[in-house]
């Protein structure tokens, strides 16, 4: 009797069918003891079979779990799933997406004469926090670009450019950019791309199927989608050649003793040699550690991505409808609403939808935009996304809060912008819950205005 597709794992295409069982066949649990979710491995170090297995594996001459900084059982299903969802090589899994993208970055410029890299303007705040703060105390440069103009990332790149970095989905205001333009522009100068893609999920969208080199995930969001756990992952696609140049990258391409006097590439050959120095030295130097519980909760939140992320998809999507009517609404920053800038290319690359995060701009005056906030009742004030609860977030005032002013409007954020993630409710609750509080705003705006104008006759 012939097997079904889905007995081999990697053979099945269905991304249901992967996000549940992929990166585990139940071989590490005891003989006689398989669980059917994974295991927690909740340990902070291991036995070792001998002593030439010890000195081995701490030499990196052959794999084994050493101690749980660096690698965990739990951790290491995670990092298969991961891998296997975005359709790369191997994951690498650490304790928050900020550590994922700091450590992918500082794989890129950490060693070599080039400190520069290529990024979206369009960013969640506390990446650009690392970018112009502590990457930059490095000696690290940064040129911001708008994400929509592949050109302007063709003319930033220079000679001592180590990587273009984007978010597949900007935060907050879900603006999409032609990855596939700009990865052209990259490769044709020997430069890797990174791609953020946490809005997104590969439910949605896969970087790699359109040229990206790594693709990094703050896992804390969507994955788990509970909010219950802070988590980061970096997937390598594995295409990039560090050996075509290879003086621009001496950390890949250089013997060290710290690799048993040989490169990377040479000590990784059909492996990872990029993860392998995000893992070996900024895990291990660092301690950018994942636990074993959080992947696991991590583990059971992917389990039911894809329908979350539907319906967190479509009711965005009605919502977004909804408040582009409201005259209380001056903009609603979602690429399938109409004007959008971005609604072609929504159309091309994202056909099952954009997510659920995304922005709108109230039409009212500073002071009354607080009230507005405080008088949700479904939409909860969180630095959040990603949640089966409704979000809500005030940028400017939150998390792009040290976002210089001129930085603010080359995002688009204004005082008025407000981020929504839309979770698991009633889409109906929802919409009622924001229309009970736009109309108020009307009447609270009005308000405001006739005194300020009095107060302005008065004066």
């Amino acid at each position: 009797m012939p097997l079904s597709p889905s007995a081999d794992i990697n053979g099945s295409s269905s991304l249901a069918t992967r996000q549940i069982h992929a990166g585990r066949s139940g071989s590490s649990d005891a003989p006689g003891q398989a669980t059917l979710p994974v295991p927690i491995y909740q340990s902070s170090a291991y036995e070792f079979p001998d002593h030439a297995a010890a000195s081995a594996m701490f030499a990196q001459t052959i794999p084994g779990f050493t101690y749980s900084r660096t690698g965990n059982p739990t951790v290491a299903v995670l990092e298969a799933r991961a891998a296997d969802l975005e359709g790369g090589l191997a994951g690498l899994a650490l304790g928050s997406g900020q550590s994922a993208v700091a450590a992918s970055l500082l794989a890129l410029v950490s060693s070599g004469p080039g400190k520069h890299l290529v990024v979206s303007e369009k960013l969640y705040g506390g990446t650009v926090d690392l970018l112009g703060d502590t990457l930059a105390d490095l000696g690290v440069t940064v040129t911001y670009v708008d994400p929509a103009d592949p050109q302007e990332w063709a003319h930033a790149a220079t000679p001592e450019t180590r990587g273009f970095f984007l978010e597949s989905i900007g935060n907050p205001l879900s603006t999409l950019a032609d990855l596939d333009a700009i990865v052209e522009i990259a490769h044709a100068q020997g430069i890797p791309v990174v791609v953020d893609n946490t809005l997104a999920t590969p439910v949605l969208y896969r970087p790699i199927e359109h040229g990206a080199d790594i693709v990094v995930h703050s896992a804390t969001k969507f994955f788990g989608g509970h909010g219950t756990a802070l988590a980061g992952v970096i997937v390598d696609s594995g295409r990039f050649d560090w050996e075509a140049e290879p003086e621009r990258w001496p950390q890949f391409t250089r013997a060290r003793e710290r690799w048993g006097h040989i490169s990377l590439v040479e000590k990784c050959r059909g492996a990872s040699p990029f993860l392998h120095l995000c893992r070996a030295k900024f895990v291990h130097d660092l301690g950018l550690t994942l636990s074993p519980f959080n992947a696991s909760q991590i583990l059971q939140g992917l389990e039911t991505l894809d329908l979350r992320m539907r319906r967190h998809t479509d009711s965005a999507a009605e919502i977004a409808r909804f408040l582009s009517t409201h005259p209380a609404v001056r903009r609603v920053h979602h690429p399938l609403v109409e004007g959008s800038d971005d609604r072609a290319l929504a159309e091309r690359d994202f056909p099952q939808g954009t997510g659920s995060v995304f922005a709108f701009e109230l039409e009212c005056q500073d002071s009354c935009v607080a009230a507005f906030v405080d008088s949700l009742r479904l939409f909860k004030l969180v630095a959040n996304i990603g949640d089966v609860r409704s979000l809500i977030n005030h940028p400017a005032a939150m998390t792009h809060c040290r976002l210089t002013e001129e930085q603010r409007r080359a995002g688009g954020i204004t005082w008025q912008t407000l981020r929504l993630s839309v979770g698991l409710e009633a889409v109906d609750d929802l919409i009622a819950d924001l229309q009970s509080s736009l109309d108020e705003l009307v009447r609270r705006d009005a308000a405001a205005t006739r005194t300020a104008a009095h107060q302005e006759v008065t004066a």
